[in-house]
């Protein structure tokens, strides 16, 4: 079976959502979660769904081996972004080579890049008055949102949604679509 690491910042839904996608499926599961904030409601997430979950600091992450020696331990079969909002360090992508993919809420190349994540991707977006928008799953390279590509969804943005609107169907896209193209890097 292979294993799975999810890397994620903040509330942890898509984090969730892959945990119970793959909770008793063959292909797969999820066995650590990671995190750089220690207050991240992904570690509640993680710890009722009977996942190891941590925390560390950027020394950690990227001026020491200790992120790299957890995931090394580990022996992921694929590294997962999930609502992660720090660049991975070379060291680390170059120990995983074509094995970290990322979750992005628009249709990269559009609204991606350093502070491009969340509602200011959608609030761009809405203010642009985009006919569309997205998710796009990517692999990670040493550059914010430029990996290559591996799947995209889009959906329509009406003239009179908000940034929250936007926000309400790019979930429903990751939600739909994630644990589904993460499984199919799986097999």
């Amino acid at each position: 079976m292979k294993s799975i690491v999810i890397f994620a910042s903040g509330s942890g839904t898509n984090a969730e959502n892959l945990i119970k996608f793959f909770h008793n499926r063959e292909t797969g599961s999820v066995i650590q979660v990671l995190t750089n904030n220690p207050h991240a409601k992904v570690l509640e997430r993680a710890k009722n769904l009977n996942i190891s979950a941590l925390s560390f600091n950027r020394i950690a992450f990227s001026q020491t081996n200790d992120v790299l020696n957890i995931l090394k331990a580990s022996e992921p079969d694929l590294i997962v972004l999930a609502g992660f909002l720090w660049k991975m360090p070379d060291f680390i992508l170059n120990e995983f080579p074509n094995k970290v993919i990322n979750i992005h809420p628009a249709l990269l190349p559009k609204y991606g890049g350093k502070g491009m994540y969340g509602s200011y991707v959608h609030e761009a977006v809405v203010s642009n008055k985009e006919a569309e928008t997205g998710i796009t799953i990517h692999y990670v390279n040493e550059h914010y949102d430029e990996g290559a590509i591996i799947f995209q969804a889009k959906c329509d943005v009406n003239t009179s949604d908000t940034a929250e609107d936007v926000a309400a169907k790019i979930h429903k896209l990751e939600m739909e679509h994630f644990p589904k193209v993460v499984e199919s890097l799986l097999v």
